[in-house]
């Protein structure tokens, strides 16, 4: 049986959510950063952990700066 990379505990198919290629219990899948609950489809991945897609992952790993990615487009670090 799969167990959850969250809390380890075996994880039965009726509880079971599958997300990153791993099964997860609902409420184990949260974002790294906020612990904020995540839904499927609304949440990106980096280095295996678990990120929401906005604001979260976009902030952290996402294009730097700000403005449309024209000639308004800077880049701060």
């Amino acid at each position: 049986m799969p167990k959850c990379p969250k809390c380890n505990k075996e994880v039965y198919f009726a509880e079971r959510v599958t997300s990153l290629g791993q099964d997860w219990y609902r409420p184990c899948l949260k974002c790294e950063k906020y612990e904020k609950t995540l839904t499927l489809g609304g949440h990106a991945e980096h280095e295996g952990k678990p990120y929401c897609t906005y604001p979260c992952y976009a902030a952290m790993f996402g294009p730097k700066g700000f403005g449309h990615g024209g000639a308004e487009s800077h880049t701060f670090k």
